[in-house]
């Protein structure tokens, strides 16, 4: 008898530790079920489907962190785009100096208050010229914040019986600000300022 109630023991200790070995495992499987659940749907969210022209596109999304430099010149290139692409039309002058003053502080509107006082925009519309911008490179200092840049660029006027080529070297700071439909980057120009503005070549 006492045999029989030591073998029914033994058999409910073993099964006791199988229990235990088979909670075990499935909480481990649960528990990484669920990691690759989360870790699936983090990785779905980073994929961005856009229809342009009936194809679908893929694009993907990263932390502002990883592209930081990239929009940062994207920037400094659409500030200057606006600022100094000027055609001899008033209404063109004041939508492209528009969208430019939304990325800068009152620097660029002294410059620019500074430029209409001269009757700088003026001539363009009497002469009939047109104002160009190619941007050669940006340097720019991701180390400090505000981070400091230095644009160089090259300005073309076209007017009808020459064209003037300019050497142009600006310099600020950026800031971070709120994101806008206005300013999509989420960055101000601060304390810019213009380093040259001389003729290099002119041709007929």
């Amino acid at each position: 008898m006492f045999s029989h109630l030591k073998n029914i023991e033994t058999a409910f200790q073993h099964i006791k530790r199988f229990s235990y070995l088979l909670i075990a495992a499935c909480t481990l499987i649960c528990g990484f079920a669920v990691y690759k659940s989360y870790q699936f749907s983090t990785q779905a969210k980073q994929h961005i489907y856009l229809l342009a022209n009936g194809k679908v596109l893929e694009a993907l999304a990263a932390d502002r962190k990883d592209n930081i430099p990239v929009e940062a010149r994207d920037h400094i290139r659409t500030f200057h785009h606006d600022f100094f692409t000027l055609d001899p039309d008033e209404k063109v002058i004041e939508t492209n100096i528009g969208k430019a003053l939304y990325l800068a502080d009152e620097s660029a509107r002294n410059e620019y208050n500074g430029l209409k006082e001269k009757g700088y925009y003026n001539n363009l519309i009497s002469g009939n010229i047109s104002q160009r911008l190619r941007i050669d490179s940006i340097w720019l200092d991701m180390d400090q914040y505000p981070y400091a840049f230095k644009c160089f660029a090259v300005q073309t006027l076209v007017r009808a019986t020459s064209t003037i080529h300019k050497v142009l070297i600006t310099q600020g700071y950026l800031r971070n600000v709120s994101r806008s439909d206005n300013n999509p980057h989420g960055f101000l120009i601060e304390k810019w300022a213009t380093l040259a503005n001389r003729d290099t070549t002119i041709s007929p």
